[in-house]
C-alpha cells in the first residue's frame, strides 16, 4: 500500500529531515515507526498524507506517486487516510461532537449516520459525555482521544499515528493498542511512530527504526528494537 523509494526532505534552511529512506507497507500491515526525537518519523509520516512533498524520491500510496499529485486530488487522497496528530490539530472554538463530526460532514454523510458514528467512536476512546465540551476545556490526553476518534470515524483504509499514547496513562494506552489491533484486524493499514519501545515490545509486530533521517532498521514481527543500537533483545 506505501512504498518509499529513494526518499529524502530537505526544509529551507538546510535541514535534512529525511536521507534516501526506503521501505514498503503491505495492505492489511500493521508497523510501528521509532528512533529518537528528530530522527524523522512526523516527517515521514506528513509525506505519506501529503502535508509535505519529498524533496527527492518518490512516495507511492496504492500504487500512485503522492508527491506529484495534483492540488484538486489531495482531498480525495487524505479521505482514504486517518491521521492522528502528535498536536491534536483540534478546532476549539467548536465542540467536541462537531470535531470529530468534521470528516463525515466534509464527504456529506447525513446527519443521523454522523450522530450514530461520532457516539460511537466517542464512546470508543472513553469520552462520550464530553461531546458538548470545548477543547479547551479537556486535559492533553482526553484532546489526544478526541484526535484519535475524528481519525477513526471515517474508517479510512489506512490510519498513521503520530505519538498517539504520548499524553496517555499506561491503561488508556494499551486499550488504544488494542483497538488499533482491532481495526488491523478488519484490514486497515495502521502505521505508528511511538517512542514507547515497551508497548512496542509487547506487541511484537514489524518496527522500523530511523536514526537522523535515515532508515536504519526494519525489524520483522516478533524482533524486539533495543532502542540504543540496531539489534533484538
Amino acid at each position: 500500500m506505501i512504498r518509499f523509494e529513494h526518499v529524502a526532505k530537505r526544509y529551507p534552511g538546510g535541514i535534512q529531515a529525511l536521507s534516501d529512506v526506503n521501505f514498503s507497507l503491505e495492505k492489511g500491515e500493521l508497523a510501528f515507526l521509532t528512533g529518537h526525537s528528530g530522527a524523522g518519523k512526523s516527517t515521514l509520516l506528513r509525506l505519506i498524507a501529503l502535508l509535505e512533498r519529498p524533496s527527492r524520491g518518490q512516495v507511492m500510496f496504492d500504487g500512485r506517486n503522492v508527491g506529484k499529485l495534483a492540488r484538486r486530488h489531495i482531498p480525495y487522497l487524505r479521505r482514504r487516510i486517518g491521521v492522528i496528530f502528535q498536536d491534536h490539530r483540534l478546532l476549539s472554538d467548536k465542540k467536541v461532537f462537531d470535531n470529530v463530526a468534521l470528516p463525515l460532514m466534509i464527504a456529506g454523510v447525513s446527519y443521523g449516520e454522523i450522530k450514530r458514528r461520532v457516539r460511537a467512536a466517542l464512546d470508543k476512546v472513553g469520552l462520550l459525555e464530553k461531546e458538548n465540551m470545548y477543547p479547551p476545556m479537556l486535559s492533553g490526553g482526553q484532546q489526544q482521544r478526541v484526535g484519535i476518534a475524528r481519525a477513526i470515524i471515517g474508517k479510512p483504509p489506512l490510519l498513521l499515528a503520530d505519538e498517539p499514547t504520548g499524553n496517555l496513562d499506561p491503561e488508556m494506552s494499551a486499550e488504544l493498542m488494542n483497538y488499533f489491533l482491532q481495526l488491523n484486524e478488519l484490514g486497515v493499514t495502521v502505521l505508528i511512530a511511538s517512542h514507547d519501545l515497551e508497548l512496542i515490545r509487547q506487541l511484537g509486530r514489524r518496527v522500523l527504526v530511523l536514526k537522523d533521517g535515515e532508515m536504519i532498521d526494519d525489524l520483522p514481527s516478533r524482533q524486539i528494537y533495543t532502542g540504543d543500537a540496531h539489534g533484538t533483545v
